[in-house]
């Protein structure tokens, strides 16, 4: 795997230009979301998430908050992918089986 340092301890860019928490496979969106989502401190993430370090969850952060604009697009483009994936993918079988079963 190709490295691209980014100037902050702790985060790389990878083949792909995606900013990725060193010695790991965990995306700074990653982190973000974790943040949003569940509204964790970076204490909570390290616990949630014991191969992070402290040090890495504050770059990683820091690292967001310097490139917002940026990874906030990229999120948004990553969530409209999964939208559209939900939308083109028929319903299996065995969830129409269910939902008959449910009443629905």
């Amino acid at each position: 795997m190709t490295k691209v340092e980014t100037g902050y301890a702790h985060i790389f860019l990878d083949e792909r230009q995606v900013p990725v928490v060193d010695d790991t496979t965990t995306k700074v969106i990653e982190i973000v979301l974790d943040q949003q989502a569940y509204g964790w401190s970076p204490e909570e993430m390290v616990y949630q998430h014991p191969y992070l370090t402290l040090g890495q969850v504050h770059s990683a952060l820091a690292y967001y908050w310097d490139h917002r604009a940026e990874l906030d697009a990229d999120i948004a483009r990553r969530l409209e992918y999964v939208d559209e994936l939900h939308r083109n993918t028929p319903e299996p079988p065995f969830v129409a089986r269910l939902r008959a079963l449910a009443g629905r």
